[in-house]
């Protein structure tokens, strides 16, 4: 099974290559996305990684507050999105 990680802080040059890169040292990463505006396609600072349902605590363990580019990352699970 898959879990999704919600990752925030992230720098904005950040690319989804680089974030698989960060967390596949720490388990299975099946995929994952940067959030970008809309109008401007710009990087939000934030995104999400889908991992291995095993790998998934390990990897908040180490990589919540683990420094990337130069910024502490805020990692947990990803809570569904509410329905509006």
């Amino acid at each position: 099974m898959v879990r999704t990680l919600y990752v925030g802080n992230l720098p904005w040059s950040t690319k989804r290559e680089d974030l698989e890169e960060a967390f596949r040292a720490h388990g299975e990463v099946v995929g994952s996305r940067i959030i970008t505006d809309r109008e401007t396609g710009r990087s939000r600072g934030f995104g999400f990684v889908e991992v291995n349902d095993d790998d998934a605590e390990k990897m908040v363990e180490k990589m919540n507050g683990a420094e990337f580019e130069g910024r502490a990352l805020t990692v947990n699970e990803a809570k569904p999105r509410a329905e509006e």
